[in-house]
């Protein structure tokens, strides 16, 4: 057998080279799987229980609530925005909805789950009421999505801080943590169900539905998309409901786990909803991203921080690592949309 023919593939082409199959990898999903890989080799070799099955069941229970929110994160960086409110969605769905629950206890005190289902729709209102604002404010207004939601995060944070005072709402219904916070369906947390559900919504919308293929479009090039007749105010009016619809869940499902209405458990969500649709390859300019990449981004997020903790890494410098994976991110992304346009 001549030389060439060793280097020719099945079809008469040349074979691909290592360098070539890595590249391709990065094209198509990023930088992810590299920092998956080694991760998993730092940590593991850092504390050798960490690759445990426990482990890692704990860190993808531990990821649900990023996951939630990175999904609507990833809607709106498909647009071409972003959305730096999610965790003021949280805070509010949070207080709003023991501060509801509360109430509405004294006035059915033997109606459980009357005074849940309120609360949780006092929450999901409080979130809906960001998620309009922003869509307005950027669809209608043309605000930055940078401005309009910072202005709205802090609008919503001062707002919790001032019902509750600083201090955590707490005698919630036993039944609101025990189902949603501690529950399991067919031996299922409730929480990985719920975020299951969710990306499978998310999967469909934006692989088979007319919405998604025009959220794809917005974020591609939104002067096109207008021209091709679609409505692309209320395309991003969508994108920023939903974002903060998303949010707001996993607001409910954090109140239910640590049982009381609190106004800082979505602080830094926010960074790190970003920094998982980023080294999932989410384009910052728009019209990139896939559902189950960034899934598999949220679970890289929340498996750094339990390595971390693990390797016993204060929080102040997990704040610096998780700053650094950030910017390593955004800088290779501008690699890889350069190669890509390269290619085109």
């Amino acid at each position: 057998m001549t030389v060439r023919a060793q280097t020719l593939g099945e079809a008469g082409r040349p074979a691909a080279s290592p360098l070539r199959i890595v590249t391709l990898l990065f094209l198509r999903a990023g930088v992810l799987p590299f920092f998956l890989v080694a991760a998993l080799v730092i940590f593991s070799i850092a504390a050798p229980h960490f690759c445990t099955v426990q482990n890692l069941t704990d860190v993808a229970r531990q990821s649900v609530y990023l996951v939630l929110v990175s999904l609507g994160q990833m809607l709106v960086l498909i647009t071409g925005g972003f959305d730096l409110s999610v965790g003021t969605a949280i805070a509010l769905t949070s207080v709003v909805s023991a501060t509801v629950m509360v109430a509405a206890h004294g006035v059915f005190p033997h109606a459980e789950g009357l005074v849940i289902a309120l609360g949780l729709l006092g929450g999901l209102c409080a979130a809906l009421v960001i998620g309009v604002a922003n869509g307005i404010g950027v669809s209608v207004f043309g605000v930055s999505p940078f401005i309009m939601t910072l202005g709205v995060q802090s609008v919503g944070a001062g707002i919790a801080l001032f019902l509750t005072g600083g201090v955590p709402i707490g005698n919630l219904p036993d039944a609101f943590g025990d189902i949603l916070g501690f529950g399991r369906i067919a031996g299922i947390p409730v929480p990985v169900l719920v975020a299951l559900v969710a990306m499978i919504v998310m999967w469909v919308v934006m692989n088979r539905m007319r919405m998604g293929a025009q959220i794809y479009a917005v974020g591609g090039n939104v002067k096109a998309a207008h021209l091709s007749g679609i409505h692309t105010g209320r395309t991003l009016f969508i994108a920023y409901l939903a974002c903060a619809v998303l949010a707001s869940i996993a607001g409910m499902l954090l109140t239910a786990r640590v049982n009381s209405g609190e106004t800082d458990l979505g602080s830094s969500i926010a960074l790190q909803s970003i920094a998982a649709c980023v080294i999932a390859g989410v384009s910052l300019r728009g019209g990139i991203g896939r559902v189950e990449s960034v899934v598999l981004g949220a679970f890289f997020i929340t498996l750094v921080q339990n390595g971390m903790d693990v390797m016993q890494v204060g929080s102040y410098m997990q704040m610096v690592l998780l700053g650094s994976l950030l910017i390593v991110a955004v800088i290779v992304d501008q690699l890889r949309y350069r190669m890509l346009l390269g290619r085109s």
